[in-house]
């Protein structure tokens, strides 16, 4: 698709990492640690940002952690409290212990339950000494006076004791315990993907209780998002395990590499969170990934590719007309792509995984890699839902998906107007 360099249009995905991804500017409004002195506050600062915090703990326009805002699930929709350090509408009156409770158990100062949207399920395995520190940085904060909606959950979710068989049945709590068996490295990449990171919050399936199906990394739709958060673990989606630990760094820690671009909520995680990781913890998670990826076999006989039916071929040569219109100026003819600049689509893993979600968003919405100090100037990519049909989208992606030995199912129409989540 063509892309534009710093101008262009913003895309509605984009609007929203904007909004949530760029509130790291935000910081300039908060009281600077630097000043106070206080060591167990600014390691808990590097550790709320490690946890992206802030993302969620501030609504559009607001004030940092002051809450507000709305995360919409099939169950209802969640609205973030306020975790400033006022009194009345915040976390002043918590100790650390309250905050311990709301971090290692999942319950609130009052001993509710608390639902699973905020990620206690991973966050359970933050050490208490970084809860503590995360707790120190919380309380340095100007307190911000700020009373946010009550979640509406959907009957019968709202119901306590139906979360307690929740938790029951899917809620495992404990600090993480290291592996001996492997290095320190290892065990702090795992201690950040798994714990503070909470990359399972969204890199899994989930069933219709919105419990992850495993801790395994291997991939699923993001909840009220509508878009999918590829396997880490499999070659065919975004498995690492035959890339450089220097390639999966430069990835994590700018947006870009030689491979592959992040895109839509992967963007905001690296522009809020990864990017201001120390260069010893990013490498630490790479080096964890890493060991998750499966190496592609090169000893598997490959697809035997069918013969394609008439009216297949009809369907994809309107796809190669609407790319060679709108597409290959960026992304070249043999959809080979600028290298940093312009994805390329032969041979993509994002483009060919089994859900094109990520791929018809893209299209529909446009959208740019995250602007880090590693890549500052990203090239982007204009929306084109306003420019050709649902029809139009669903060949272009089905050409993309199979043109220049790649092999991946066909797209509707259909499938483009529910990616848009109407």
């Amino acid at each position: 698709m063509k892309r534009t360099s710093k101008t262009g249009f913003a895309s509605k995905w984009q609007v929203i990492i904007i909004v949530a991804g760029g509130l790291l500017s935000m910081m300039t409004s908060v009281q600077t640690l630097a000043d106070s002195g206080d060591d167990q506050a600014r390691r808990g600062e590097y550790l709320a940002r490690a946890g992206n915090c802030m993302g969620c703990h501030t609504t559009r326009g607001g004030q940092p952690y002051a809450g507000g805002r709305k995360l919409d699930t099939p169950f209802g929709q969640f609205v973030t409290p306020n975790i400033t350090s006022d009194n009345e509408t915040g976390i002043g009156r918590w100790n650390e212990e309250d905050f311990w409770q709301a971090l290692h158990h999942g319950k609130s100062r009052d001993g509710r339950y608390l639902y699973p949207a905020f990620p206690y399920t991973e966050y359970t395995k933050v050490t208490r000494q970084d809860a503590d520190a995360i707790f120190a940085y919380l309380r340095s904060l100007p307190a911000v006076a700020q009373s946010n909606p009550s979640h509406t959950i959907r009957s019968p979710y709202d119901n306590q004791s139906l979360l307690y068989l929740w938790r029951t049945w899917y809620f495992k709590e404990g600090v993480y315990q290291p592996d001996k068996s492997k290095s320190d490295e290892w065990n702090r990449g795992n201690y950040l993907v798994q714990g503070l990171g909470h990359c399972n919050a969204c890199h899994t399936s989930r069933n219709v209780w919105g419990a992850s199906q495993d801790d395994k990394l291997t991939g699923g739709e993001i909840m009220g998002t509508y878009w999918y958060a590829p396997s880490l673990v499999s070659p065919a989606e975004a498995g690492v395990g035959e890339w450089s630990i220097d390639d999966i760094v430069e990835l994590l820690s700018t947006g870009i590499n030689s491979h592959a671009v992040t895109s839509g909520p992967m963007a905001t995680i690296v522009r809020q969170s990864l990017q201001h990781l120390s260069e010893q913890d990013i490498r630490s998670i790479a080096v964890y990934l890493q060991s998750l990826g499966e190496k592609p076999n090169s000893d598997k006989a490959p697809k035997k590719v069918r013969k394609m039916p008439e009216r297949v071929r009809q369907y994809l040569v309107l796809g190669e007309e609407v790319y060679e219109k709108h597409c290959q100026d960026c992304h070249g003819k043999s959809g080979q792509g600028v290298p940093k600049m312009y994805p390329p689509l032969a041979g993509n893993r994002s483009v060919t995984m089994s859900s094109p979600l990520n791929t018809i968003r893209s299209v529909l919405y446009g959208g740019y890699p995250p602007a880090t100090t590693g890549n500052p100037r990203p090239y982007g990519m204009p929306p084109f839902q306003h420019l050709i049909q649902d029809s139009e989208i669903a060949s272009v992606v089905s050409y993309i998906r199979n043109a220049w030995g790649n092999l991946g199912s066909l797209v509707s129409s259909e499938d483009v107007d529910k990616s848009r989540g109407n």
